[in-house]
């Protein structure tokens, strides 16, 4: 896999029948390795140890319903009264972040009204605070870590 614009973790690899897996510590089973799974894995060890949030606030994957539709979220941080706080958008680092990727990750956080929104493709990551009363978004410079939030 292709190096990303994060930093180096040791993680854990194997090869299954021409396949190769990588152990999700969220899930606590390997999944499959694919280009989105490689950034997704990067993220959730970027917020764990650069970002110090706990991993038992971190979901991955998590179903939700969007327009009557079943959609999963790339990773849910939950804050200590088990609401969202942060929802990010993994993408292929082959995927250009376009404003469709702000869109999708919009929609889904009308069901789930997280402060902070996250994009990236491992290369390019975009962190945003949400303005509820104004119903848009600004961007920062970086998303702020586990203790200054709460």
């Amino acid at each position: 896999m292709q190096p990303l614009n994060f930093p180096a973790y040791k993680f854990k690899i194997k090869s299954n029948e021409n396949k190769y897996l990588i152990f999700d510590i969220v899930r606590k089973k390997y999944v499959s390795l694919t280009p989105e799974e490689w950034v997704r894995q990067h993220c959730v060890w970027f917020l764990i140890e650069e970002k110090k949030y706990p991993l038992s606030l971190i979901s991955v994957e998590r179903k939700i319903t969007v327009n009557n539709l079943t959609k999963r979220t790339d990773i849910v941080v939950y804050n200590q009264k088990g609401l969202p706080h942060i929802l990010v958008e993994c993408k292929a680092p082959s995927v250009k972040i376009t404003q469709a990727s702000f869109d999708q990750i919009a929609r889904y956080n009308l069901k789930l009204n997280a402060a902070y929104l996250i994009v990236t493709n491992g290369l390019n990551h975009f962190y945003c605070k949400m303005n509820f009363e104004k119903e848009c978004y600004t961007f920062l410079k970086e998303i702020p870590e586990y203790r200054r939030v709460f």
